[in-house]
Formats: structure tokens, sequence, C-alpha cells
């Protein structure tokens, strides 16, 4: 069914425009953008209305992980490496059932954060001490079934695991439920193929090997021709004890290494790139591919701060992700990622130019990395692009007097998501006024899973 939006304020790819007509059509398209003095008769009057983001990088069970990894325990100093042992202790509660629950619960919270889309780097394939489901790809069909009830724009990356460390050494308790070889990793492939075909048609399936120490070279160059038009996701250079790992085993940094052995292109999204030389950071602006930060994972898990000043200075593409979903928030993502640049450069509005500022930015990197890492023809309100669209509130005491680039900026910086009013994706409107259309369903679901997990781990 096609639907007419009408916005006082709109963010168009050539800038703000007054009194915009949006027309969408059935099949979830943006079929015209027009400006006229009044409202048509039948369209939905809005105050605010922006394209929507996607989310890039997400491990939607590490939700109900949230709150339960911030004590030290024995461990003299805590880290990256002993919060992910804790992880391997919690997902070993974990069944298809919670799995599907939580991952519906997580995209709700994105959508009602602004988010229209959702990318789900998908590592958690086995039962408990690595036996396969009758189907191998039982938790892919659940993440799909997450977003049938969620409506959300998926992007599914099935993850290829194959070793506990560059050393190839076998993979140990937790890391069992992750892994494939490459052999049984195209056969999950095409299974997780078989569980979106039900799905809407703006869902994208694509593969990610996990990173350098999880993947071989021969698996790292299979899984890249499993889906030759599909995105590629890695993780990288995220925490230097990892580095230093690579780098004994090779002789080279990470990034170095994989941009000497793999087509990177566009069709790629390296994930995080906390820890890369000048050098690394230049050269893979120049592949075109997408550096998916994620803020508020990196700061919970301290991995470091990315050199963002470098990267958008030779051109680079970055895209946004909640990863761990310890919270989830649009604008702190991007709030975050700017104040973190501020603290390591010692300067304000980072991200600005001259003719666009701070927020302005920081939310057009975040709208097209998110459509190129999602494999999403997305990202704009223009005539062609899936409607994913977002309002926000003109109400909000933050916004007072506010227009243009500072709505966008007021956003960030002074408010949060709750000035987020309503959510389309690809056309279909999922949250009207703050709530996404299932909430009350959704989050009932979720927390009798939180009742059913222990928290003891």
């Amino acid at each position: 069914m096609s639907q007419t939006i009408f916005a006082r304020d709109a963010l168009l790819p050539e800038g703000w425009a007054r009194d915009v007509t949006v027309q969408i059509g059935s099949d979830g398209r943006i079929s015209s953008v027009t400006q006229a003095d009044a409202k048509p008769d039948r369209a939905e009057e809005v105050g605010i209305l922006l394209p929507a983001p996607a989310n890039i990088h997400s491990h939607g069970f590490q939700r109900a992980m949230a709150g339960l990894t911030e004590g030290r325990g024995d461990s003299p100093t805590d880290s990256f490496w002993t919060w992910r042992r804790v992880m391997y202790r919690f997902l070993d509660q974990l069944t298809p059932e919670h799995v599907e629950a939580i991952t519906a619960f997580v995209q709700m919270e994105m959508l009602e954060a602004g988010y229209a889309a959702s990318v789900e780097f998908h590592y958690l394939h086995h039962q408990p001490g690595g036996v396969p489901y009758a189907s191998l790809s039982e938790m892919s069909e659940r993440v799909a079934g997450a977003a049938d009830a969620s409506g959300i724009g998926l992007t599914l990356l099935p993850v290829l695991y194959e070793y506990g460390g560059l050393d190839q050494r076998a993979l140990g308790p937790g890391q069992i439920r992750f892994g494939n070889d490459p052999e049984r990793f195209a056969i999950l492939v095409e299974g997780a193929e078989r569980a979106l075909s039900p799905l809407p048609h703006d869902t994208v399936l694509g593969v990610a090997p996990h990173s350098l120490r999880a993947v071989s070279s021969q698996g790292l160059s299979q899984a890249a021709t499993l889906r030759p038009d599909g995105p590629i996701h890695m993780h990288i250079a995220e925490q230097i004890p990892e580095i230093e790992e690579v780098f004994a085993a090779t002789g080279v940094q990470p990034m170095e290494w994989l941009l000497d052995n793999a087509q990177v292109d566009a069709r790629w999204c390296l994930i995080h790139c906390t820890h890369m030389t000048h050098d690394e950071t230049v050269a893979l602006a120049r592949t075109g591919a997408t550096a998916g930060l994620c803020p508020i994972t990196e700061s919970s898990l301290g991995d470091g701060i990315f050199n963002g000043i470098d990267y958008l200075s030779a051109n680079g593409r970055i895209g946004i992700g909640s990863d761990s979903n310890i919270r989830i928030s649009l604008s702190e993502e991007l709030r975050t990622l700017e104040y973190s640049q501020r603290l390591t450069s010692n300067r304000r509005a980072v991200f600005a130019t001259p003719d666009k500022s701070t927020g302005r930015m920081l939310f057009e990197h975040a709208l097209k990395g998110g459509a190129a890492a999602a494999g999403r023809d997305c990202g704009a309100i223009a005539p062609g692009k899936q409607a994913d669209l977002l309002t926000l509130d003109p109400g909000s005491v933050h916004l007072v007097n506010r227009t243009q680039d500072q709505l966008l900026d007021s956003f960030i910086f002074a408010g949060d998501d709750s000035m987020v009013r309503d959510v389309w994706s690809a056309g279909r409107h999922v949250v009207r006024g703050g709530q996404h259309k299932d909430h009350d369903r959704l989050t009932a679901a979720y927390r009798g899973v939180i009742e059913r997990l222990s928290s003891e781990i």
C-alpha cells in the first residue's frame, strides 16, 4: 500500500528543505519527493524527516549480558579478553528460542532509537559442545524469525570461525559453538539463504570471515566468493594482543596483511580498525571499504580510539554499529565518536566542515557508510531509494528555535533517542509516537528469557 508523508522540515541529498511531500510506493521505495505549500490530502504530517541509518554491526544475543560484566572478579586487571571469557560462559546457556527473543528485542530497540536496518554478525551456530543442530542453519533461522517479528531491515552475515588463534589451535570452550570448516560453512550459508526467503525484498545475505586469528587464508578466500554480490565483514585491528599475534605470525600489521592478500573493495566492512598505522589508515580509505565503528562498545571494552581524523582526511567511509549491544542509542554512538576524537586531538567540532555542522557530518557519514555496509539501497530521501526514514519530535524542548543543522546537533549532543517519533524500514511504519508497534509483546518475551537465564556468569 502506498503512503504519503508531508514534512515541515526534511533533510534531502541537496540539503534542508521546507514543506516536503514524500510518496512511498507499495514496493517500500520512495516514488517521489516534491515541495508544496500545503499538505496533500491523506498525507501523514510530520515535523522533522530524516533518512534512517543502518546499524552496521550487531551480536544480538549479547544484549542479554548488559550489566553482568562490570565486576573484576579474580583477575588483577580486566580487559576485552577477560570479558570474552565471561561471554563464552554466558552463551553456553542460550537456546535457539532464547536467541530469537533476545534478537527481536534488540532489533526493536534499534528501531526505536532511529535505525531502520540491522547487520547481524552471526557466529553462534551450534549447540553447547559444538554439535550442530538438526538444521545446520537453525540459529540463522532464529535471527530471520526475529527480523520477521520486529520488521527491521535485516542484513544477515553468517560467520566463518575455524580456529582458536593464528597457530590454528583447536577451538576452546564457548568458541566450539561457532566452528565450521569452509565446506560446512558453505552449506550453512545456503541454509541461511533459505531461512531468509520468506522475509521482505530488502533482506540481504552476506558473509563474515570472523578475523585473521580465526580463519585460514584459504577459508578467507573461499568465504569471500560465496556471495559475490553481498557484503563481506570482518573484525580487524581491535585489540593490541591481537595485533601482536598477527605480527608474530606474519611479520606485518593486520590491516597491511589483509590489504595485501584480499581484494578489499566497497563490498567490505572492516570492524573496529582501532589500531592502525598511518599508512594502513590511508590505504584502507583508498579501497572504498567501510570502517565499521562501534564507539559505545569500543569504550566499554577498552579497545582504544579509532584514528578518525586521518581516515576522514583520506576520504575514508565509516558506518556505525552497536556490537555488544550493551546500550542501544544512535545519538550516543555518534556523540561518543565525536567526543573520542576531541579527547585525542584537543580540538572541537572535529567532524564539522565549513558548510556542514558536526551533527550533520556525523549523521551523513552514518547514512552513507550504513547503506554500503548493509548492502542496502538506502541512506537518502530520494526517488528510487528504500524508504528508510525517521522523524524527530519538533515539540522537544531541545529543539526549540533550532533550525537545519542545529536540529541534528541538538539531537546528538543535547538530546537523546526519546526524540525519535516515527521509523519506517523499507516503507514499513514500525515505530509510531516513539514506540514500536509490538513493543509490549517483544519486551515481555525478552523479560521471560532474562528471568530464566542465570546471572551467575
